[in-house]
């Protein structure tokens, strides 16, 4: 890779968005029909540039990238955010958690609250690689996010997160940590694997008979574990969750002959989506996991559920992650507060 090479790389990403419109004019990726965004293309090109997208590096490392990329490329956490670490009772005993709260507010008080699952491909994401997603939609929203540290693969497989999450989730309603957290003023969400746990506890919870909180935001989730969408096939070298990646991490999450299709690890499969509550999906166009958010914003509306559908054509996995450079991604952290605060106002 050549010096020259890697700075124009880094202008198009950091540079203004009319300089990668001008420097992608005409060069536009395109899939069935959609257009890539281009500081989307800009990113994805930028990762081919400093990984071969085909050589997964080391289990910590991965970890570490992905806590770094964050840092480099989302904007920072709002600095009139006041958060608090604590711990919470989970699967394996506690766990550390993120509270989040707006300028002036009271982190125990009782008050709407979004119990937030990171994203990572179930082997990694932590409290650093989201706490900017978290602190801008507690500032946006105007409510108290709880960040939970949940189990990470390959230490602990699954069904090992699905249990952590149930867990933490029921521990909540029953006080845990004081934070005087009731069903009613409480929603649940993550991105990518992290709206994936949502989407099965929602199974878990009706499937159960268990209290269910007021709405469901999932931010492209993963939620057919068949992996044989039209959007996988077609974008399974996209740099950003490239198909080898997401095998990776498969192959660390899942144990030897598990069923793919246990609603638990499906939700788009499971038998209990009647019932549950309001959901708020938001799928990329250029994110392999497409097809994923579309399918489950529509067998969810077919079982009666309430479905807000917010998509973004040219966007890649992970853009609400990267708002420093993808203006789209900060649009779309505004829209998410704007329902979660539409929500709690019903």
């Amino acid at each position: 890779m050549g010096k020259l090479s890697l700075i124009w790389g880094l202008a198009k990403v950091l540079g203004p968005e009319a300089l990668a419109k001008a420097a992608y004019s005409g060069k536009l990726d395109v899939v069935d029909g959609r257009v890539i965004d281009p500081k989307a293309k800009a990113v994805g090109d930028l990762v081919m540039q400093l990984r071969d997208i085909d050589a997964m590096p080391a289990l910590e490392e991965s970890r570490r990238q992905l806590d770094t990329m964050a840092v480099k490329f989302d904007l920072p956490c709002p600095d009139d955010v006041v958060t608090r670490d604590i711990t919470l009772p989970g699967l394996t005993g506690d766990r550390a958690a993120r509270v989040y709260v707006p300028a002036g507010g009271d982190v125990m008080a009782a008050q709407p609250t979004l119990l937030f699952f990171h994203g990572g491909g179930w082997v990694q994401g932590s409290l650093t690689s989201h706490h900017s997603m978290c602190g801008k939609l507690a500032k946006q929203a105007g409510i108290r996010v709880i960040s939970y540290d949940y189990v990470l693969a390959p230490e602990h497989k699954f069904p090992a997160a699905p249990d952590d999450v149930l867990t933490v989730y029921q521990a909540l309603l029953d006080g845990a940590g004081g934070l005087n957290v009731v069903a009613e003023s409480l929603i649940v969400g993550g991105d990518s694997a992290g709206g994936n746990l949502t989407a099965g506890l929602m199974h878990d919870l009706v499937s159960r008979g268990l209290p269910l909180p007021k709405g469901q935001m999932l931010i492209y989730p993963a939620v057919d574990g068949r992996m044989n969408s039209a959007s996988l096939a077609a974008l399974a070298r996209q740099p950003l969750l490239p198909k080898i990646r997401i095998d990776w991490f498969l192959d660390h999450y899942l144990p030897e002959g598990q069923d793919r299709e246990d609603p638990r690890f499906s939700p788009l499969l499971s038998d209990h989506l009647a019932g549950q509550p309001p959901a708020f999906i938001i799928a990329g166009g250029h994110d392999p996991l497409w097809d994923d958010g579309l399918a489950y914003a529509q067998a969810l509306s077919d079982a009666g559920v309430d479905v807000q559908l917010v998509t973004y054509e040219g966007q890649v996995h992970a853009f609400m992650s990267l708002t420093k450079v993808i203006p789209q991604g900060r649009e779309a952290i505004a829209k998410t507060a704007v329902w979660l605060k539409g929500q709690f106002a019903k």
